[in-house]
């Protein structure tokens, strides 16, 4: 059983989607935004040269849907001349953004209201850590990536929880996505765990003051699960093959627990965060009681699922 639970943890490297820019370590980031649905980024690459990109044509996201592209946007990384050749179209677009109202979004760099009452986003955070508190030995692992959304109402829904996982023998996270009602999920991943359509979204799960050392550190990264839009995840020493020598590392429990997810279609990513457990103590009522909750609550959130049942 727990060599099937550790299986499905094995590192999923940063998966490119449709609103995830190419370019790596932005910085000076503005945003514009004019009445015929388009969006202007500007900033400083790597290395201090300007680029202006153009991005249009997606707005909120289509419910997993066999058969169907997800919604995603269209890039003009020329500012304008891949789209109506005009090398100055930057220059003159005309910014109509007012001032952002939505919801609080983590990880926010700039946002704004577009003329029609949609909204328009973007978010930087690190994607590619390395797993399991392992230090980056590559630059490219602790970049900073550049996430732009587009949506109008309520962006997507995460949920987060603690338990006791394995009748109390390791501590587990667990939740769902879920986007109007509906679960979020993929119909498939690489070997490795890459989502392999737009549907799919990973969740990169970070532990705080863990083992690994203090301060937020990445443990791994998973994906929600089809057709439930769930997850479930329990912390054990392990040896993870994406990392140099394959070493030995101890269980990531934490004081807390944190998820970031990159919100389905366009929609905006999203964070969630909880609290660690104690280890368990089968002789106190108040951790019986607790964990008979937490219980009840993880059957809920991921009834239909096949493999987390096996972590009860």
């Amino acid at each position: 059983m727990l060599a099937a639970a550790l299986a499905v943890v094995l590192a999923a490297p940063a998966a490119r989607a449709s609103e995830a820019l190419s370019d790596l370590n932005a910085t000076g980031v503005t945003l514009a935004v004019n009445g015929r649905g388009e969006a202007l980024l500007g900033y400083l690459r790597e290395g201090g040269a300007p680029r202006h990109v153009l991005v249009w044509g997606a707005e909120n996201a289509r419910p997993p849907t066999p058969g169907a592209p997800q919604v995603r946007f269209r890039w003009d990384y020329a500012g304008g001349w891949g789209k109506y050749r005009d090398a100055g179209y930057w220059k003159r677009f005309a910014d109509a953004c007012r001032p952002y109202d939505g919801p609080p979004l983590p990880a926010l760099v700039a946002a704004c209201k577009a003329p029609d009452g949609s909204y328009w986003a973007v978010q930087s955070w690190q994607r590619r850590l390395p797993h399991r508190g392992f230090p980056p030995w590559r630059p490219e692992q602790s970049a900073w990536s550049l996430d732009v959304s587009h949506w109008s109402g309520e962006p997507a829904r995460l949920e987060l929880y603690a338990n006791w996982a394995f009748g109390g023998e390791a501590q587990g996270i667990f939740g769902r996505l879920s986007y109007r009602g509906r679960p979020v999920y993929g119909f498939g991943t690489t070997a490795r765990g890459v989502p392999t359509d737009g549907y799919g979204r990973a969740l990169y799960i970070d532990t705080l003051d863990s083992a690994y050392g203090p301060g937020w550190r990445r443990e791994t990264s998973i994906v929600f699960r089809n057709p439930t839009g769930s997850f479930c995840y329990s912390f054990w020493p392990t040896t993870d093959v994406t990392l140099p020598g394959r070493p030995a590392r101890p269980a990531g429990t934490g004081a807390r627990y944190r998820i970031t997810v990159m919100g389905p279609g366009v929609t905006p990513d999203l964070r969630a965060e909880v609290d660690g457990l104690p280890a368990y103590d089968a002789n106190d009522p108040r951790d019986v009681e607790l964990a008979k909750r937490r219980l009840r609550l993880f059957d809920e959130v991921t009834a239909g699922d096949k493999f987390c049942p096996t972590q009860r």
